[in-house]
């Protein structure tokens, strides 16, 4: 039954994609018509190149091949940066259909609606996915013995070049390696992706579908939790070295484990560990040390041909019985290993994070984008805990103590910062952007703003960002030598008194300096003044994007001065000053180096 639904789910698949791609080819006639011609005409460079190479003319002969090899690399590019991951996006969409409740019929509406921006998407996602993935083999370079992973290109290689491969390698053996790597891909989204939603589905049935609704009756919460997500809680996640580190040891001792029961810690990781490390670290180095006995095979054939030389990083291993038979024991441990760790990361933080949220959101939806991320953050605050932890348990109760009494104080420290530099200067942040540029343009004059404090705060943070990071591209001034301090001291080393006083202090008083002194001119003085009921109103509806425009004047017409000042100062050089002598200065003789410097500059 698995295996006929399977091939149903299969076909249907394809049929859905040739009638999109089939009737709707209207859409991208011209990228498909581009395409075409392109393929045409390398095929007829093919057939110019060989009359040209058979009339012997030599000269129309290169021509033709540069074109072709231009023709060629640029068709390679497009198929390997364009093609390859808009399947995989498109592969990735359909094996999560039952995780979102949807079907192929909808992504076939939602294609007809906005065919550009689906395939921009589906595209941008295989791409995340694709680049993930190198990332991961990267990261098992540095943990695997040299030479294990044979069959797939060393992207940090400086012999890599993907662009001398195109162009020397022919045609077939491009295509073979892109469906190669289409199956590998496709059977990787399968295991993790499909086979766990299965599984899922079937061990828990209320767990699914995710709830990712695109809209919401309060865009304020959804506007502030995306920038949570995307200003907080994924940089702070994502920039913790630690991260790595801790999947480096992951897997570390998953094949140390692994290799152990099977027998093959020798080909996972080499005889002696730390000439593994001095291999990893200098990867150029050639062992001509061999063990006798210890035959290299077929993997260093290969790793010859993918280096284009001798077997560059390839480190001998021991063989044992039964090696094939072995090798597949760790293929199918490995993919159970993986199907368990996706099944953890798509339950876990998901299932955490509606936890968290349900205290307070309550029983309303929320986007499952928000609680896997707040579900993941905080699985990885509980991680990094418990490390910190165990590493001071061997230190003894006295160490301990101080630890915690240190990163209390610490923490509390932070805790007074973040008030300070993420809550109350984005508020006054935002609601002074608010009341300058977002109130006169959406607000008529007889109607009355309403003001959000949520949403004023999470358009702060977004600004804040925003102006720190101008501040820290622009001149040298004292905000951003303060900026560059607070960064440079971090969290262990954070100086609170200086914090407060060199950065918020300042930024607080300027922020509320302009709120407060518009405000107390349109409220306190326009009335004293006797005006109509509608020129108070327009005064208190425009008095901030005034004051706006008038610093910007003031700020062009100083800075308009200092440039007349330094021209005035060139022309007048220019003109008058004859010359300039530097003289040493001396004590005894100050007289007559004055007289001398006078002498030289009249």
């Amino acid at each position: 039954n698995s295996k006929s639904f399977f091939h149903i789910y299969i076909l249907t698949l394809f049929h859905t994609l040739f009638k999109m791609f089939s009737i709707k080819a209207s859409h991208f006639d011209g990228l498909i018509t581009t395409i075409l011609g392109y393929i045409l005409l390398a095929g007829a460079l093919i057939v110019c190149h060989a009359l040209a190479s058979l009339v012997k003319f030599q000269r129309s002969r290169r021509l033709l091949g540069v074109c072709y090899i231009v023709v060629k690399v640029s068709l390679l590019v497009a198929m390997e940066i364009g093609l390859f991951p808009l399947i995989c996006g498109w592969w990735l969409d359909i094996c999560s259909l039952e995780m979102f409740d949807a079907t192929l019929k909808d992504r076939e509406q939602s294609f007809d609606s906005a065919p550009g921006t689906t395939m921009f998407l589906h595209w941008l996602v295989g791409m995340v996915y694709v680049f993930y993935f190198a990332s991961f083999i990267l990261l098992l370079r540095e943990v695997l013995r040299p030479g294990v992973l044979w069959f797939l290109r060393n992207l940090n290689d400086p012999d890599f070049n993907p662009v001398q491969e195109m162009i020397h390698l022919p045609i077939y053996r491009h295509l073979r390696r892109f469906i190669l790597s289409v199956v590998v891909f496709g059977s990787i989204v399968l295991l993790m992706l499909w086979l766990p939603i299965r599984i899922i589905k079937l061990l828990f049935p209320n767990f699914l579908p995710y709830n990712v609704m695109l809209y919401s009756d309060a865009p304020v919460s959804e506007l502030s939790l995306e920038l949570l997500l995307l200003q907080v809680v994924l940089p702070a996640l994502l920039e913790q070295g630690h991260t790595r580190q801790w999947l480096k040891r992951l897997i570390h001792a998953w094949t140390f484990t692994a290799g152990y029961v099977l027998d093959l810690h020798s080909y996972l990781l080499g005889d002696h560990e730390e000439d593994d490390n001095q291999q990893n670290n200098h990867p150029g180095r050639v062992n001509n040390h061999r063990i006798p006995g210890l035959g290299e095979g077929l993997h260093a054939a290969h790793q010859a041909i993918l280096q284009q030389g001798g077997p560059v990083g390839f480190q001998p291993y021991h063989r044992p019985i039964n090696f094939p038979l072995k090798i597949i024991l760790l293929v199918v441990f490995m993919c159970f290993t993986l199907l368990l760790a996706s099944l953890i990361c798509l339950t876990l933080p998901v299932f955490v994070g509606r936890w968290l949220m349900s205290f307070w959101m309550g029983s309303a939806m929320v986007h499952e984008l928000y609680t896997a991320a707040s579900g993941l953050y905080v699985c990885w605050l509980s991680i990094r805990a418990a490390t910190v932890l165990l590493s001071w348990m061997p230190q003894g109760r006295t160490v301990i103590m101080l630890k915690v009494h240190e990163w209390t104080l610490m923490i509390l420290k932070t805790v007074v910062v973040a008030l300070l530099l993420a809550a109350v200067i984005p508020l006054l942040l935002g609601l002074l952007f608010e009341l300058v540029i977002v109130a006169p343009l959406r607000v008529p004059l007889d109607q009355t703003p309403l003001f959000y404090p949520w949403q004023d705060w999470a358009l702060g943070v977004l600004h804040a960002k925003i102006i720190a990071a101008i501040t820290l591209m622009g001149p040298q001034w004292w905000l951003k030598t303060v900026i560059e301090q607070v960064y440079a001291n971090g969290i262990r080393n954070i100086d609170l008194h200086f914090i407060v006083r060199r950065l918020a202090a300042p930024v607080i008083c300027v922020l509320l300096l302009c709120l407060c002194l518009p405000y107390t001119v349109s409220k306190g003085v326009t009335p004293l003044l006797g005006v109509q009921p509608e020129m108070q109103t327009l005064v208190e509806r425009r008095i901030y994007p005034f004051l706006l425009m008038v610093f910007i004047l003031l700020a062009i017409l100083s800075f308009q001065i200092r440039q007349f000042k330094r021209l005035y100062e060139h022309i007048k050089n220019d003109k008058y000053l004859v010359g300039q002598r530097l003289v040493n200065y001396e004590r005894k003789a100050g007289r007559s180096v004055s007289s001398s410097s006078y002498s030289t500059s009249s």
